[in-house]
């Protein structure tokens, strides 16, 4: 069974065809690596299974069951989670605040409400266990490495129970030990059967984590195989146009 199922997708802006006849699949607890140049289509897939657009034409499957999107909280509630490359974390708030953001839980005293931020943290604190990250619920994201507000990002998306993560550039301008730890966040997302979809221009790191790597390239899908049996190079080359297809 399929976890994720795009079948024929196309989406086209006027004139402008974004994508063209996209299909690919992701498995429970696969890792997939989604590579192509600048204006390869790649965001444009992303935000049609986050619920952002509209495909023109296609559909989508979540385990083997046709789903429309109209927003995204619609992908939300279906189990579906992005973890954009400016992450969206407030820097004035805490770990545990970060990770409930606008799903903080009350506590009711009389007529008066007030966030439950004891609940907060002792969550929080499962979550970043669950990921083996030394994030602590108290410390405050604007002291945090790029590794730790990655772990802030992933943990919030646990706690919606995701299926399906969508990471758009995670190790993107952090250091070389950072990347490790984003690396393993990811590893563990899939030890604990989610699906992950990696988009990233960093070769190394998606021939160390992902199953497997679909290419785009000028909308059209041009390769999708398992990351043993490709390289480095073939993939350059589809990315390019030096390759057609593999």
């Amino acid at each position: 069974m399929s976890r994720l199922k795009l079948i024929g997708l196309s989406k086209h802006f006027g004139a402008i065809q974004a994508l063209q006849d996209v299909s690919l699949e992701v498995a429970p607890g696969e890792v997939l690596g989604l590579m192509g140049d600048n204006g390869a289509g790649k965001s444009t897939l992303v935000k049609i299974v986050a619920g952002n657009f509209h495909p023109s034409e296609g559909e989508i499957r979540i385990d083997d069951k046709v789903v429309e999107f109209s927003k995204p909280l619609d992908a939300q509630q279906s189990g579906i989670e992005v973890v954009y490359q400016d992450l969206a974390l407030c820097d004035n708030l805490s770990a545990a605040s970060n990770v409930f953001l606008g799903r903080e839980p009350m506590r009711k005293f009389g007529p008066v409400s007030v966030i439950d931020y004891k609940t907060m943290s002792g969550r929080a604190a499962e979550l970043f266990a669950q990921l083996k990250s030394e994030t602590r619920p108290r410390d405050l994201v604007r002291r945090m490495s790029g590794g730790q507000r990655q772990a802030v990002a992933i943990a919030r998306t646990l706690l919606s129970e995701a299926k399906i993560v969508m990471m758009d550039e995670p190790t993107a301008a952090i250091s070389v030990r950072q990347v490790a730890e984003v690396l393993d966040l990811i590893r563990r997302l899939r030890d604990r059967g989610i699906s992950v979809i990696l988009i990233s221009h960093r070769m190394p790191d998606v021939f160390s984590v992902c199953d497997r790597i679909s290419v785009l390239r000028r909308g059209h899908l041009v390769a999708s195989k398992p990351t043993a049996a490709s390289s480095p190079e073939e993939v350059t080359g589809l990315i390019t146009g030096a390759i057609e297809t593999a």
